[in-house]
């Protein structure tokens, strides 16, 4: 008889886009095809780097590393800069695709989301239809590949998307789930960073099984509230519901880093990254915001918010980068940073605000 404690089943989609940023610029440019390319910085080691392709990640290139460690592991990676712009329309594409299918999507970021398809019916109910569905249609209509996980928890889908990278679909049942977990190195379960790791280690913690035999009391005692976490994943609960974008009373975007970041230049890069996807959705909606927030999340799980707020509304993704500056010196350095999100609020129809907009 097994302790692992199941919850009522869903079906989960984390769909993945496969080197997204580095994908797209060798789809438009034939000549990076093959090639070790960076997205980001330069060949003379300024600035860090953005994406980093199938091809020069053999060399131990990954994205948030200084282009100049870069250039060190790979001399012969071809350096490009960054297309913003484009990668944000194909990641609109491809939600327009997701959204063909269901309007239980909560994007994560540009190049990810989740997809609850519980109770669909179409494609015979099967969430692995589905999911090689969406893969087909993406690859169809923008010459791009992604890869897909399949569970019934956003923790497990997530980890599955990973499993069969680049171009694949993997799946974990609540029948596989436990033997599953138990060969799982903690390294390996979203939320558990190297820190953490390093800790679990130290009290013998290698691996799901591992885990689960510690009580939640002294993950609790150990860890504070993220202990009972460490807990709940252990033995294959998380009851997080994927959030769609209905709800207008605030539009956001953020995204977890797969290393923590301390170089300030990858952290603002990512928050311009956050801030354009935030602001295009706002678009999209036909609203505007005189609010903006950005968020944190330490390597320790703790989190701090900094808010301004406008007299006249946001014009522009651009027309946020000071404020978003001024809020990001104002947040406290003492620890790595895993999380930045960016948020507007205090929204109105875009329809309101216009003819104000037009006397400038």
């Amino acid at each position: 008889m097994t302790d692992l404690k199941l919850p009522a089943p869903r079906k989960i989609i984390h769909l993945d886009m496969d080197a997204f940023y580095a994908s797209v610029e060798q789809r438009d440019f034939p000549q990076y095809r093959g090639k070790p390319l960076v997205v980001g910085g330069d060949p003379s080691g300024r600035g860090v780097v953005a994406a980093a392709s199938y091809e020069v990640r053999k060399f131990g290139v990954r994205s948030a590393m200084s282009c100049y460690e870069a250039r060190k592991r790979c001399p012969e990676a071809v350096f490009v800069l960054p297309r913003f712009d484009v990668y944000r329309a194909v990641s609109a594409h491809i939600r327009t695709i997701m959204y063909s299918l269901t309007s239980q999507v909560e994007p994560l970021s540009l190049d990810e989301a989740y997809i609850d398809v519980t109770g669909l019916q179409t494609h015979k109910g099967s969430a692995t239809l589905m999911a090689n569905w969406l893969r087909a249609q993406i690859l169809e209509q923008t010459g791009l590949t992604a890869s897909a996980g399949v569970s019934f928890n956003k923790m497990l889908a997530k980890i599955a998307s990973d499993i069969n990278k680049p171009n694949g679909t993997a799946i974990i049942t609540p029948n596989d789930a436990e033997a599953f977990i138990s060969t799982l190195p903690i390294e390996r379960f979203h939320g558990i960073g190297k820190a953490t790791a390093k800790r679990l280690h130290a009290m013998g913690v290698s691996s799901g099984a591992d885990l689960r035999k510690i009580p939640a009391a002294q993950l609790v005692n150990e860890f504070g509230k993220r202990g009972q976490f460490y807990h709940d994943i252990a033995h294959g609960r998380d009851e997080r519901p994927v959030k769609s974008e209905r709800q207008h009373k605030s539009v956001g975007s953020e995204t977890t880093f797969r290393d923590n970041l301390n170089n300030d230049a990858a952290l603002r890069l990512q928050i311009y990254e956050q801030n354009a996807d935030a602001f295009r959705q706002l678009t999209n909606k036909q609203l505007t915001a005189y609010t903006i927030t950005l968020k944190i999340k330490y390597a320790d799980f703790t989190q701090i918010t900094r808010s301004h707020t406008l007299s006249t509304a946001f014009i522009s993704a651009e027309s946020a980068h000071y404020w978003l500056d001024r809020l990001f010196l104002d947040i406290p350095r003492s620890l790595p940073i895993r999380l930045v999100g960016v948020t507007y609020s205090s929204l109105t129809p875009a329809a309101q605000t216009l003819p104000q907009l037009n006397l400038f």
